[in-house]
This record gives structure tokens, sequence and C-alpha cells, in this order.
């Protein structure tokens, strides 16, 4: 696809956030409000309570999907000692769950990424939350220049995998933050399965990575069955 051809379906997508999550034959947005603009949720994993407000105006990143829930889950399962000293990375975070639930573990510091529209949402909920001195939030477009980021250690990444065009720039900036010097980066990639144009991400990640499903996931045989996994990727040599 060339840079028009992608211009034109970012134009669209500004216009219609979530187009491309309206299908003939099924429906593959999360459950939500008929209108979910400016709500305050509570979600709970475990003993970890996180208040986030959602807001589909901004697009499909500010309200909560499936992918985030697990991955919020896996992070709880795992405790304080995983995150502990850590630096966290979060890819789309859209609201900055994901992000928001390390940082309540422990995490020593962590950055919450979007693009810009999402700004906002992902800065108003560190507050709701009171961690801002703990969460930062920054605009990382995939695919473009990487803002200053500092050493990384865990990228988190969930319900990334939704706009065809994106792939490409999607897996190029995951390579590009998992090849720091002298730092052996860990990242979890959750994915549901939605359309058969997924695949296409898969042969394009196939080139730059291996991964390995993760196996130490209590709750794994209960979100596969609802076509998620639960990834842990490492880039090729």
């Amino acid at each position: 696809m060339s840079d028009s051809d992608l211009s034109e379906q970012e134009r669209l997508d500004n216009l219609d956030p979530l187009r491309h999550f309206r299908v003939e034959d099924e429906s593959i947005l999360p459950s939500q409000p008929p209108s979910t603009k400016e709500q305050i949720q509570s979600f709970n994993y475990g003993s970890l309570t996180v208040q986030l407000l959602v807001d589909a105006s901004p697009g499909c990143g500010g309200i909560a999907w499936p992918a985030g829930h697990v991955l919020s889950n896996y992070l709880v399962h795992r405790g304080p000692s995983y995150l502990q000293d850590r630096h966290i990375l979060e890819l789309g975070s859209g609201t900055g769950l994901v992000g928001l639930v390390a940082a309540k573990l422990g995490a020593s510091k962590v950055t919450v990424t979007d693009q810009l529209p999402l700004l906002e949402i992902m800065q108003r909920n560190i507050n709701l939350n009171s961690l801002g001195q703990t969460v930062v939030s920054k605009e990382l477009d995939w695919g473009k220049e990487l803002p200053e980021l500092g050493p990384i250690d865990v990228i988190l990444a969930a319900d990334c995998v939704y706009f065809e065009p994106s792939f490409p720039h999607l897996v190029n900036t995951l390579e590009a933050l998992s090849r720091q010097p002298g730092r052996d980066c860990e990242i979890l990639f959750c994915y549901k399965q939605r359309r058969k144009a997924d695949k296409r991400f898969f042969t394009l990640l196939k080139k730059k990575f291996t991964w390995t499903d993760v196996d130490d996931d209590p709750q794994s045989e209960v979100y596969r069955r609802e076509g998620i996994s639960l990834l842990r990727l490492r880039p090729k040599p």
C-alpha cells in the first residue's frame, strides 16, 4: 500500500474510527454501552482495582478491549516481583489500562503510548489513578521515528492487531524497540483473533520474530476459547 493510500485510510479512520469493526456477518466490538462517552468504569484484577475513563469519541482506542483484560490479569498473576525496578512500555495503550496495572503492581517507570488523539484520555486516566509520579504518556506512531524512551525492560501490547494497513508499521516498531543496544527486552503480545486478514500480520511478524504461547497463565484455557492468545515474542538474530 502506497503512502497516499495509507493517508486516505487514515483520513477515513478520522471520520469514522470504528469503521474497520463493522462487518456484515459479525460484530467484533467488545460489549460497551450504546454511547460510550466520558464514562468512568472500575476494573478489578484480583485485589487490584483500576478506575478507567472510557470514551469512544477519539476512536476505538478509547474503550476497554478483551486482550487488555487478559494481559492485565496475567501481570497480576505474576505479581509485583515481576515488574519491580523495571521500565515498562505499553504500545497502542488507548486508555492506558495495561500500563496502569503495571504501575500499580510496582513497576519503577511506565510509559504508555499511542497516537496524538488518545494522549488526553491516557493522561486523564493516569491522574484518575494518582500515578503521575510513575506513569508518563507519549505519542508514538507506529512506523515513524521513535520518541526518546530510555532503556526498556518489558514491552506490553494488547489488541494492537486491528487495522490492516498498519501491520507492517507495527512490526517495524516492535523490531526497533526490541533491538536496544545492550538490552534484553521482553515482549508480551496479547491478541484476539477476529478476521482472516489478521493472518497477514503474523506473516509479517514471522520475518522478524519468533514467538511462543505464555505457558504459566492459569487462565489460558478460558481465554483461548474466546480466540485470545498471549504470546512472548523474541526478535530473530
